[in-house]
């Protein structure tokens, strides 16, 4: 480290830089220690003096430490600054790193506007249902808002059966399955053939994972179904379109199986 017998131009003194950066004296006193900013010079007198270089560094330091990183991570991650390159490689780690944050706060803003359209929605408060509602939008579901209209014993049904993992998988398969049925629809080819029956299987093998066999769930997934037809929820696949797909496969299927397990549900 230099030492300087008077403060040069260019340098400054750590209150100054305090000051000019919006921080304080004993932070930065903290990451001289730290060897996270070690300033670059010093004056005869011992005064810590800082270059420009480290207040382009101090900067870097910020907005990581903004962004949620430990200084750990923050002095693995920071640069030599020599040259433009250096320089331009920082600064475009450090827009990659904002435009992360910037994504994941829209998406709790969104998850915070729909959370409050439901509640308002529900005209009541449920806190379990507010719970599953926020899970169902940490996983993407897009359909969350349907939850409402299952009663206490199908949502302790679906907590007891499934955990984020297996709900997300049942989630792919549903979806999965939605855009089967619009390829056979573009196809031309009819719910009744075997295509359209191995569909209807694949759907009915859904359902009985969703339910675990209880058949007393059925009138609920009726019902659901009948939500999701008239959902103000805006879905990029025609759902109404592909449930008078499914429906008449399911009917197929259900004959070739000689029973229909929906006979005697009050629906």
């Amino acid at each position: 480290m230099e030492s300087n017998r008077a403060i040069q131009q260019g340098y400054m003194t750590v209150g100054e830089v305090a000051k000019k950066m919006n921080t304080t004296v004993r932070t930065l006193q903290y990451y001289d220690r730290e060897n996270l900013l070690i300033p670059s010079a010093e004056s005869e007198g011992g005064r810590r003096l800082y270059s420009n270089k480290d207040i382009v560094q101090l900067h870097q330091i910020q907005s990581m430490k903004y962004l949620g990183f430990s200084l750990s991570d923050i002095k693995n991650r920071l640069s030599v600054l020599d040259n433009p390159e250096e320089v331009a490689s920082a600064l475009s780690d450090q827009a990659d790193s904002i435009r992360a944050r910037i994504a994941a706060l829209d998406e709790s803003l969104q998850a915070v506007e729909a959370l409050k359209l439901e509640v308002l929605q529900m005209q009541s408060v449920d806190l379990k249902k507010y719970a599953d509602i926020i899970v169902n939008l940490q996983m993407g579901n897009e359909h969350y808002g349907l939850i409402k209209h299952f009663d206490d014993d199908m949502l302790d049904h679906l907590r007891d059966r499934f955990d984020r993992k297996s709900g997300q998988g049942l989630l792919d398969t549903l979806n999965r399955l939605w855009r089967e049925a619009v390829e056979l629809q573009k196809l031309g080819i009819p719910p009744e053939s075997e295509e359209g029956l191995a569909l209807a299987e694949a759907w009915w093998n859904m359902v009985t994972e969703f339910t675990g066999g209880d058949m007393s769930l059925l009138p609920q997934i009726a019902n659901f179904t009948e939500h999701m037809d008239s959902a103000d929820e805006v879905h990029e696949l025609d759902i109404v379109a592909i449930n008078s797909y499914i429906e008449p496969a399911l009917a197929g299927y259900f004959a070739k199986l000689g029973y229909n397990p929906f006979e005697g549900v009050e629906l």
